[in-house]
Formats: C-alpha cells, sequence, structure tokens
C-alpha cells in the first residue's frame, strides 16, 4: 500500500479553501467579523508566542469544537465570523480548514506560511505563559 505524502494531501486541499497571505490578514485585523484561530500544540504557543486576539484550538479538538451538536462545541464557533486558522507553517492550517469545510462550515480560510510567516513579516505577536 503506497502511502499519499502529506504534501499532496495540503496540495489537494489548498485548491479547495481560501488561503489569505499575511497581508490580507493584517489587512483585515480590524474586522470585527474576522477571527483569528491558532491550532497548534500550546507548547508552541509557550515557545513562540501567537498573534494577538487568536482564539487557541487545538488541532486535535477543532472539529469537536466546531460542530454545534458535540458536548464539547465552543460559543465562539457558532457566530458568524470568518474564521482564519493557523498553525506553524500553514499545511496543518490547510488540512483544519479543509475539514472544517467539508463539515459545512463556509466561512473558513487559512494563513499562507502560518505563523513562521507571520513572524518573518513583522506581525505582532504576544508572550503565551503556561497557566498555573
Amino acid at each position: 500500500m503506497a502511502i499519499t505524502p502529506v504534501s499532496k494531501l495540503v496540495a489537494d486541499a489548498e485548491q479547495d479553501i481560501e488561503t489569505w497571505s499575511v497581508d490580507q490578514v493584517k489587512a483585515r485585523l480590524s474586522d470585527n467579523t474576522v477571527q483569528l484561530v491558532d491550532i497548534r500544540d500550546v507548547r508552541e504557543l509557550w515557545q513562540e508566542g501567537t498573534i494577538p486576539g487568536a482564539f487557541h484550538a487545538p488541532r486535535g479538538l477543532l472539529e469537536f469544537w466546531v460542530d454545534p451538536e458535540s458536548p464539547y462545541a465552543k460559543d465562539i464557533f457558532q457566530q458568524h465570523k470568518t474564521f482564519v486558522l493557523f498553525c506553524g507553517s500553514g499545511w496543518r492550517s490547510a488540512l483544519a480548514a479543509k475539514a472544517l469545510k467539508d463539515m459545512g462550515l463556509e466561512n473558513v480560510v487559512h494563513i499562507k506560511g502560518g505563523y513562521t510567516a507571520w513572524s518573518r513579516s513583522g506581525g505582532d505577536t504576544v508572550v503565551v505563559t503556561p497557566k498555573t
């Protein structure tokens, strides 16, 4: 059995989802109908920080938090907003955006290049510290 490379899965997902550049995201930061969603592992947030105002939704829980019928549903995902997903490099967020689109969420995009591209562009970041 041949394994499909993850790079192909990401490329296929990106054919079916909307991708925003860092500049497109920066231009929409003041839009209260846009919600940034950091899907990275919490340890990545502790090590690297995050984008101010981003909601943290770990990749492993995302579908459960989005589904209004799930016992784990989060109110933030029940609002009419455009959800802008990001991860470290844009691969996980592309796959996550595709999964959410497949669930029926139409207002989901992801950031090309992820948090790495954001940071390299000089985008604002905030420190995230572990909760004690």
